[in-house]
This record gives C-alpha cells, sequence and structure tokens, in this order.
C-alpha cells in the first residue's frame, strides 16, 4: 500500500484522539488516489463501533488540493454511514475544499465539523 500511496501523493493514518480513531487524510486527493482513500475509509468505517449516534471523523486539514471525484467517494461513504446510524464528519476542511463541496452541492451530504479543533 505505501506504493499506491506514494504514487497518488496521499498519506493515510490513523490518530488516536478524544473523539477516538480519526482518519488523518493528507496530500492531494483525487482521481488518482480515489481507490487508495476509499478502501482507508472503508477500512477505518468498519474498524470503528459504528452504531446509532457514532460520529466517524475525517481530519483533512493537511489536504493540499481536492477533486469532484474524491469528494463523491467521501460523500458516498457519509450516505453509507448513515444506514447504521453512524455520521462521517470532516474535520479541517479548508476554504478550497468547503467551496468545492458548495459547487458540487455535496455539501447537502457531507457533514463539516464547526467546532475548532481541541489543542
Amino acid at each position: 500500500m505505501a506504493e499506491n500511496q506514494m504514487a497518488t501523493s496521499v498519506d493515510i493514518r490513523v490518530d488516536h484522539g478524544v473523539d477516538g480513531p480519526v482518519l488523518v487524510l493528507a496530500g492531494d486527493l483525487d482521481v488518482r488516489s480515489t481507490e487508495v482513500v476509499r478502501a482507508a475509509v472503508y477500512d477505518h468505517l468498519q474498524s470503528v463501533d459504528v452504531g446509532v449516534g457514532s460520529r466517524v471523523y475525517v481530519d483533512i486539514s493537511q489536504v493540499t488540493s481536492v477533486d469532484a471525484t474524491a469528494l463523491k467517494m467521501l460523500a458516498v461513504a457519509s450516505r453509507w454511514s448513515h444506514r447504521y446510524g453512524a455520521r462521517v464528519v470532516l474535520r479541517g476542511a479548508c476554504p478550497a475544499v468547503r467551496r468545492m463541496l458548495h459547487l458540487t452541492h455535496l455539501i447537502r451530504v457531507v457533514e463539516l465539523e464547526r467546532e475548532p479543533i481541541p489543542a
């Protein structure tokens, strides 16, 4: 998987914080990295205790660029988690990502964290 990650310019890791495990994505989220990111997101969703009312955090504060393909994949993962009563919450979305979510109308499906990240 490290070979794929280098080719796609994306770094994926899981950090453990006060909110439990957080999937951290860094680098370029685009059509080239969608397959690797999709696998990581669904692995993360399956590894955490997804239940009614739970939140699954995906930290994108270190994402340098994003395209509609990657955002659609995150939206589908969000919809999938809703089937189990959970919510995927994007943390640290920069203004460019927020703008792309609005332009693609995916803001209706993807939830953004509204509170500042705890220190």
